[in-house]
C-alpha cells in the first residue's frame, strides 16, 4: 500500500514538475557522481548566484521525490497528507500565475542509487548542461561494478538538450572516457594535462594550526590565473571549483568574475570543514558520508597538514561497497599506515578491517582503539582531548559520525549551524 502511494506521488510530482519547466524554461545544469557532488553543487551556486537568479537543491534533496520539490520551491511536508495537499496547491498556484522571480537557473544536484535512476531523473528535468565529478565504487551491492555505474551515470550527458554542454572530470578515467557519450559540447576539468580547464602548482597556505586556505594556478585557453581558496582543505575538493569554472565559462562569465566569487565559496557542512573542538583541539569534520577513495583523499590532507599535537584518524564503516567492501577498507587503513597518524580509531565492524590493514602495513597496534559505535567514539575523544591535536572524523551516512563531532565540539551551541544531520527529523 505504501508503495502504491509513492507511485501515485511520484507521477503527480513528475507532471507539476514538468508543468513548471514547460512555462518557466531555466536552465537546468545537473551534477552527478560518485563523489563531490554536493561540493561541486555548491561551488556552482557560488560562481552564478550573483549574476542570474539561481536555486539550488533544497538540503540533499536529490532524488525521484526530492528534485521535484526543489523545482518546485518547497520544503518537505514530512509525510502529511494536509502537507502535500498544500504543496500541490502552491505548485498549481505557481503554473497558472507568472512568478517573476522563478529561477532562471536550477542546479540540481541527481543521486543514483539503483539502476534506472538517472532516465528518470532526466527525463524530468533534461540538463543543458551535466557535470560528472567522478565515478568510483559507490552503491555496488546494486550496479555491482563500476562499469555498470559509469554507463547509469553517463546517461546524465547522453540526453543532453540540442546544443548541450557536458563537464567532466579528466582525472576519472571513467569520468572522461565519458566524453564519447556527449551530444554537444564538452569541456574537462582536473590537474591532468589534458583538461581544459586546469589546476597546478597547488600550495597549502597556513601558519602553525591556522589553516588559511588553498591556491593554485588556473590555465584555460592559453590564459593563467591564480586562484585563491579560504578555509578549502587538500587538492580533492579544488575539483568541485574547477567545474564551477567550467560552468561559469558556459555560462559566458569571465574568469576574473568567476575567481572573484570563488573567494566567497564555502565547503557544505560535513565535507571537509574545520572546526574548533574541546581543549583547544581541531576537528576536520567530513562526516557526510564517506567511500574509499574520498577517505584515502582526507587521511592524506590529515597526514599533510601541520599539528601541534597529534593527529587522530577516527574512521567508521564504509557502506554499499558490495564485493569491493574489504579491498577498500583495506585500502584506506594502508594509507593510515603510510600517513604519520598518530592514533586510528576505528568504529563499527568493518572498520575493524581498516585497523588490520593499516597494523600490516607497519602501524603500530598500540595506537588503535576500537569502537562499535560513533557516540562511544565521541565520548573518549572528549576525555583524551589535547590542545594542538588535529582530528579528521570520518564514516557513511549509516555510522553518523557527526554524532562524534557533536560530542567534541568547542561550543556545543553552534552544532545544528556546523554538522550535518541536526534537523528534526534525525534528532528525533
Amino acid at each position: 500500500m505504501k508503495s502504491f502511494f509513492k507511485n501515485i506521488l511520484k507521477k503527480i510530482l513528475f507532471a507539476l514538475s514538468a508543468a513548471i519547466l514547460n512555462k518557466y524554461e531555466p536552465k537546468v545544469i545537473a551534477v552527478t557522481g560518485s563523489i563531490g557532488k554536493s561540493s561541486t553543487k555548491e561551488a556552482i551556486f557560488t560562481v552564478l548566484k550573483d549574476k542570474f537568479r539561481v536555486r539550488q537543491n533544497i538540503k540533499n534533496y536529490n532524488n525521484e521525490i526530492g528534485l521535484p520539490l526543489t523545482i518546485l520551491g518547497e520544503l518537505s511536508p514530512d509525510g502529511r497528507l494536509l502537507g502535500w495537499l498544500k504543496i500541490f496547491y502552491r505548485a498549481g498556484k505557481l503554473w497558472i500565475m507568472d512568478d517573476k522571480g522563478y529561477p532562471e537557473v536550477l542546479i540540481l544536484e541527481m543521486g543514483v542509487d539503483r539502476p534506472g535512476d538517472m532516465t528518470y531523473l532526466v527525463k524530468l528535468a533534461k540538463p543543458d548542461i551535466g557535470v560528472i565529478t567522478n565515478i568510483g565504487p559507490v552503491h555496488l551491492q546494486y550496479f555491482k561494478t563500476i562499469e555498470n555505474i559509469a554507463r547509469e551515470k553517463g546517461i546524465l550527458v547522453d540526453r543532453l538538450r540540442a546544443g548541450g554542454w557536458g563537464v567532466l572530470n579528466a582525472d576519472n578515467e571513467y569520468t572522461a572516457k565519458l566524453k564519447n557519450s556527449v551530444k554537444g559540447r564538452f569541456l574537462t576539468y582536473g590537474f591532468s594535462s589534458e583538461a581544459s580547464v586546469r589546476a597546478h602548482d597547488v600550495v597549502l597556505l597556513s601558519q602553525k594550526n591556522d589553516l588559511q586556505g588553498v591556491s593554485f594556478k588556473l590555465s584555460y585557453d592559453g590564459k593563467v590565473a591564480p586562484v585563491f581558496l579560504p578555509e578549502v582543505l587538500g587538492e580533492h575538493l579544488i575539483y568541485g571549483a574547477l567545474a564551477a569554472i567550467s560552468v561559469g565559462i558556459i555560462m559566458g562569465l569571465n574568469l576574473v568574475e568567476i575567481i572573484e566569487a570563488l573567494q566567497n565559496f564555502r565547503a557544505p557542512s560535513g565535507r571537509m570543514r574545520l572546526i574548533e573542538g574541546v581543549r583547544d583541539s581541531l576537528i576536520i569534520d567530513d562526516t557526510y558520508n564517506a567511500s574509499p577513495e574520498p577517505t584515502i583523499a582526507a587521511v592524506q590532507v590529515l597526514g599533510k597538514l601541520p599539528a601541534n599535537g597529534r593527529k587522530i584518524a577516527v574512521l567508521g564503516d564504509m557502506l554499499e561497497l558490495g564485493d569491493f567492501e574489504d579491498n577498500g577498507h583495506r585500502l584506506v587503513g594502508q594509507t593510515v599506515a603510510q600517513e604519520g597518524i598518530n592514533l586510528l580509531i576505528a568504529v563499527g565492524a568493518r572498520a575493524k578491517i581498516i585497523a588490520e590493514a593499516a597494523v600490516a602495513a607497519g602501524f603500530d597496534n598500540k595506537h588503535v582503539i576500537k569502537f562499535a559505535d560513533s557516540e562511544e567514539a565521541g565520548e573518549y575523544l572528549l576525555k583524551e582531548l589535547n590542545a594542538g591535536d588535529l582530528v579528521l572524523i570520518k564514516g557513511s551516512q549509516g555510522m553518523r559520525m557527526e554524532k562524534t563531532v557533536k560530542i567534541i565540539l568547542a561550543d556545543l551551541s553552534l552544532a545544528k549551524e556546523l554538522l550535518v544531520r541536526q534537523d528534526d527529523s534525525w534528532l528525533k
